[in-house]
């Protein structure tokens, strides 16, 4: 067996593939000649390891610097080379295999090229030819590097993150490192209001191969029925009364080469789901008023906080939409249902916020942190988010008393769903209370519950507590943010 190490003699060789990057190379072959031919060749611009058995190649990556590309002769003494193909496709994918194989192997190495071999040369080898396959590999190599790089550049500035150290969301975070890699899977995410559906798109968005394509986001909820298809799809000129003279693209088409995230999804229009179906199976659509196909290419990610088998049985939403959309399907636990979440998240925010206002970051009292230990967060994070804002706006000290929380205890309901006639308050002391403050919090808590009761359907929590709709959405952008 041998095993000979050559570092190049000069790395900051004058190829312009290489920017100052020197590749590692593995040469596997048990024919003494061609081992040194290959070594000759290439040792002034690549760090070079040579090796005439499979078993020593392989157990060098497991206990060294993994190379960039390996060029590995097919009939090697012991493991032939196709065996310890599929080990470094399985061990290392990102490593680029060259095969070196006789004429009468060759049909065997184009099968092996369907299981992971980049590419093969032929004995007796010219090294012209050689080191032109191999420069062609790196360059694939050196490209992958310039896009990785650029992805993680991309991520440091931009990407979002989920904060959690429970079980419960680890589960969530791998799914989404899963699915992430697969950029045109389409994703459905439930869960109830507040609990970050959009974080979670967009973080599938930033750790695809998407990341630098758009991310659009539309609020299916927000736009009137009668426009949502000619926001998704564009409108062509003339198409109805009051449309733009040339026409408008869509948010499809202005997520080109990125992500579509179709939040509260379970309210679009039967016209609107039928479009989206078409596009989701051909990536085809229409315009509204339009009669050109147009194709792109956007994953779509939708969100809802409603219970589509139960929109399907009343037929409010399609059944092969549904499903078409919850290929990958992620569901958000409530943040009670993962309670060791709370503090790491509630210390976020008081960063955040502290950073924001221009104020030192407090510490949480122990009061403090108990307080939101057992506090019932109807409104999830989002409401979590609210009260570390509040308390870092109306405190003035460097720790956060329970009283700059705000917390008041959630209404409770009994077993018919309405709300009881008495329910907790602060009593009122010599001290006095601050009587704004707590008048927000029990509103905050009704308007939360009423959305509870309701599905997350506002016109139904509004009819809950005597508002017209637009008071109601009001009120609650104002309490809820």
């Amino acid at each position: 067996m041998q095993n000979d190490t050559m570092n190049s003699q000069n790395p900051e060789a004058a190829d312009p593939l290489k920017h100052g990057i020197t590749y590692g190379i593995y040469i596997v072959d048990d024919e003494p000649l061609i081992r040194d031919g290959i070594r000759m060749a290439l040792q002034d611009d690549y760090r070079l390891n040579v090796f005439s058995d499979a078993e020593s190649a392989l157990d060098a990556m497991q206990t060294d610097t993994p190379p960039d590309l390996v060029l590995l002769d097919v009939g090697l003494p012991g493991m032939n080379g196709i065996e310890a193909l599929k080990i470094i496709k399985k061990r290392k994918p990102e490593i680029l295999v060259i095969m070196i194989t006789a004429y009468e192997d060759i049909e065997t190495v184009i099968a092996a090229m369907k299981t992971g071999a980049h590419d093969y040369v032929v004995k007796p080898l010219h090294m012209d030819g050689l080191e032109v396959t191999i420069h062609n590999a790196l360059d694939t190599i050196r490209l992958r590097k310039e896009v990785q790089a650029l992805q993680e550049r991309c991520l440091r500035e931009n990407a979002p993150f989920f904060i959690g150290e429970s079980n419960a969301i680890q589960s969530v975070m791998d799914v989404v490192k899963k699915v992430a890699a697969s950029p045109d899977t389409p994703v459905l995410i439930t869960g109830e209001t507040g609990t970050g559906k959009e974080l979670i798109a967009s973080t599938i968005h930033y750790y695809s191969p998407r990341f630098n394509g758009p991310f659009a986001t539309v609020n299916c909820a927000a736009i009137s029925k009668d426009i949502i298809e000619s926001e998704l799809f564009g409108y062509e000129k003339g198409a109805f009364s009051g449309a733009a003279g040339g026409g408008k693209k869509g948010l499809v088409e202005a997520a080109e080469g990125g992500t579509l995230f179709l939040d509260e999804v379970g309210d679009l229009s039967p016209d609107a789901q039928a479009k989206l179906l078409r596009f989701l199976e051909l990536g085809e659509f229409y315009r509204v008023g339009g009669t050109t196909k147009r194709v792109v290419h956007t994953r779509v990610v939708a969100a809802t906080n409603k219970h589509l088998n139960r929109m399907i049985a009343e037929g409010y939403f399609r059944k092969d939409l549904y499903f078409r959309l919850s290929v990958i399907n992620i569901q958000l636990p409530a943040l009670n249902e993962r309670r060791e979440d709370i503090l790491p998240l509630a210390n976020f925010f008081l960063q955040e916020f502290s950073r924001r206002l221009g104020k030192p970051v407090p510490s949480l009292s122990p009061p403090a942190e108990s307080a939101l230990r057992e506090h019932t967060w109807t409104g999830h994070i989002r409401e979590l988010r609210n009260v570390i804002e509040r308390a870092v706006i109306v405190g003035n000290a460097d720790v956060v008393a329970v009283e700059d929380l705000g917390l008041v205890s959630a209404p409770e309901t009994d077993t018919g769903g309405h709300m009881p006639n008495q329910t907790a308050l602060p009593p009122l002391t010599s001290e006095g209370i601050d009587l704004p403050r707590h008048l927000q919090c029990i509103e905050r808590r009704y308007i939360q519950n009423a959305l509870a009761l309701s599905d997350g359907n506002e016109s139904q929590a509004a009819r809950l507590l005597n508002m017209n709709h637009h008071t109601f959405r009001y009120r609650r952008k104002k309490v809820l943010g």
